[in-house]
């Protein structure tokens, strides 16, 4: 007997504790994971009946420490609405406005004007008011005058990355979705149902039981986690904006990539636009040229071209030819850039003096074939990077016979690519000839408070080590030997560079002779790259060559990104004395 109530005490026991667990577990869900959809169920009672609050999840940058900066968060504050059939004084309800808003005349006008249209029974005056403003005209409790709880998208960076980070606003339908950048390729992740805003606490917590510890939204819902770092983006943007005004370029790019993982750390184009003012904005700046566009980069895809021709082992870097200044290709005449002869010359100064001649060489010596499946390889593809509208490669005069297109293709001519898929393949050189794909997000933190890291491990061997490492001997002599006549060599980094200066077409099938596209390319340390940049300009005006404009501003990033991330020296360790 005393055994039977022991064990009727035990089960007892062990309901109570199952029962306690659950509710406890459920708490955690309803208080801490949507804790903030509760806190916004507190703003209902200034929100208007007919619509539910905004919501969406955030937009993270990463610092070089792991620390989390909002690049697109949601905003709190209050609009202001009238109802012209209970509004009795419609001066005095606009001075009450006014006393809490920065007033202007054509507010005042707007305001009469929606208060003399009786038949309307709420017309919406003002939008974003500060949280202070909205309280103080709430309080004055104005008869006609609704203050009404309103969250909108912010990022609190303004400009910075816009182009990346991407807008909000409305789609086909009634609905606020993203339509560039990150905010439309994760819209899945970053899109709110905004139900859970208005359920009862104990439906949510005694509901779903099946679903204790993660229903589906949660499964798919959350905040997305970007590589790329607010401090290196401030510093590239700056950068560009310094540059394109000294120019009076059209416009400048440029981007920054872990070579090794394919990460981007900072990638901007000048101009910009500011994603909290939509109405001023140039609707053709809502678009990524490093993805969308394609571009003639010039010389920054010799390293390419010497990269294909070492691999396929028709060339090592012993190899020397004959560099006669100028050839003629199915009846095209084609130079050096300075029209000069160099003679008998090894591989090394076609990247070095980079030697148009020696380009179309290595083409030649390659074979047509081989040539484009290099090419193919490396550009005929999209990246896959998680933005928007990528742009494929013009690669067209690869699939004729005429050899003209090879040779001009071997040294950046009569090719056309995007940025993105640019510093991908020299990416490859950079990263012992494996070609890794780009991206921007790192993860997305769903709603349940798991972390969901997105995989990007893949990784296209396109050259032999033994193939990257010859060239990027070569690009490094660039940066200790010719750039800025040697004065831009670093004693204890060594950095491996190219410039590229393209001609740009004239639409008629031929290329201007005064205007130009400059490119650079660069990566350190050289034979272990923690990054490798890529920058270009658009028309640069009054100047040549690409070693003019942009070796400034990347020898600036280098120093920067050297010292901000305190990467090791990797030869001639520099030493101090003391006294």
């Amino acid at each position: 007997m005393r055994a039977q109530f022991r064990s009727r005490i035990r089960l007892v026991l062990f309901v109570v504790a199952c029962v306690a667990l659950f509710i406890l577990v459920r708490l955690y869900f309803v208080q801490i994971v949507h804790g903030e959809d509760y806190a916004q169920k507190a703003d209902r009672q200034f929100a208007s009946s007919a619509s539910g609050l905004f919501d969406r999840g955030s937009i993270y940058f990463t610092r070089k420490d792991g620390t989390l900066i909002s690049a697109a968060t949601i905003a709190t504050g209050f609009l202001v609405a009238i109802n012209p059939q209970t509004l009795a004084d419609p001066e005095a309800a606009y001075a009450a406005v006014a006393s809490v808003a920065s007033s202007t005349p054509s507010l005042r006008d707007t305001f009469l004007a929606a208060a003399a249209k009786k038949s309307q029974a709420h017309i919406e005056i003002m939008h974003r008011l500060s949280d202070e403003a909205g309280q103080a005209l709430s309080a004055k409790d104005m008869p006609g005058v609704q203050v009404l709880r309103e969250r909108w998208r912010y990022y609190p960076g303004a400009t910075l990355a816009a182009q990346a980070i991407g807008i909000v606003s409305y789609g086909s339908g009634d609905e606020l979705v993203g339509q560039t950048g990150l905010e439309r390729v994760y819209e899945g992740s970053l899109s709110r149902s905004g139900d859970s805003l208005y359920k009862n606490f104990f439906a949510e917590l005694f509901s779903n039981v099946g679903n204790l510890l993660v229903d589906a939204k949660d499964a798919r819902e959350g905040s997305v986690v970007t590589t790329i770092e607010p401090e290196v983006q401030t510093r590239l943007e700056n950068g560009l904006a310094k540059l394109n005004k000294r120019y009076s370029s059209k416009h400048s790019g440029g981007i920054i990539m872990d070579p090794s993982t394919g990460a981007i750390v900072a990638l901007a184009t000048y101009p910009s636009y500011d994603g909290n003012d939509l109405r001023n904005v140039n609707p053709l700046l809502l678009g990524n040229p490093l993805v969308e566009h394609v571009y003639e980069f010039g010389s920054i895809v010799k390293p390419i071209t010497m990269t294909s021709g070492l691999d396929a082992g028709v060339i090592t870097p012993e190899t020397t030819y004959n560099d006669t200044g100028c050839i003629t290709v199915n009846t095209a005449r084609i130079c050096n850039w300075d029209l000069k002869a160099r003679g008998v010359v090894p591989m090394k100064q076609i990247i070095v003096q980079s030697l148009n001649i020696g380009s179309a060489w290595i083409a030649t010596e390659l074979g047509q074939e081989k040539f484009r499946d290099y090419f193919t390889r490396l550009f005929g593809q999209k990246t896959g990077i998680d933005l928007p509208n990528e742009g494929r490669a013009l690669l067209g005069n690869l699939s004729k016979p005429q050899q003209i297109g090879y040779d001009t293709a071997a040294y950046g001519q009569g090719i056309a690519v995007t940025p993105i898929q640019m510093i991908r393949a020299l990416g490859a050189i950079a990263n012992g000839g494996r070609m890794v794909q780009p991206h921007l997000a790192s993860a997305v933190r769903l709603n349940s408070g798991i972390e969901r890291k997105l995989d990007w491990d893949q990784e296209t061997p396109v050259f032999s080590a033994a193939a990257a490492r010859a060239t990027t001997e070569m690009m490094t002599a660039v940066v200790d030997e010719k750039l800025e006549g040697g004065k831009a060599k670093i004693p204890t980094m060594s950095v491996a560079a190219k410039t590229g200066t393209a001609q740009i077409p004239d639409g008629r099938g031929g290329y201007h002779t005064d205007r130009f596209f400059h490119s650079f390319v660069g990566f350190f340390p050289s034979y272990n790259p923690r990054f490798i940049i890529l920058l270009y300009t658009n028309d640069p005006q009054g100047v040549e060559y690409a070693s003019e404009t942009l070796d400034a501003t990347f020898l600036d990033l280098v120093h920067f990104l050297i010292e901000y991330y305190a990467v090791p020296p990797d030869r001639g360790f520099a030493t101090t004395t003391s006294s």
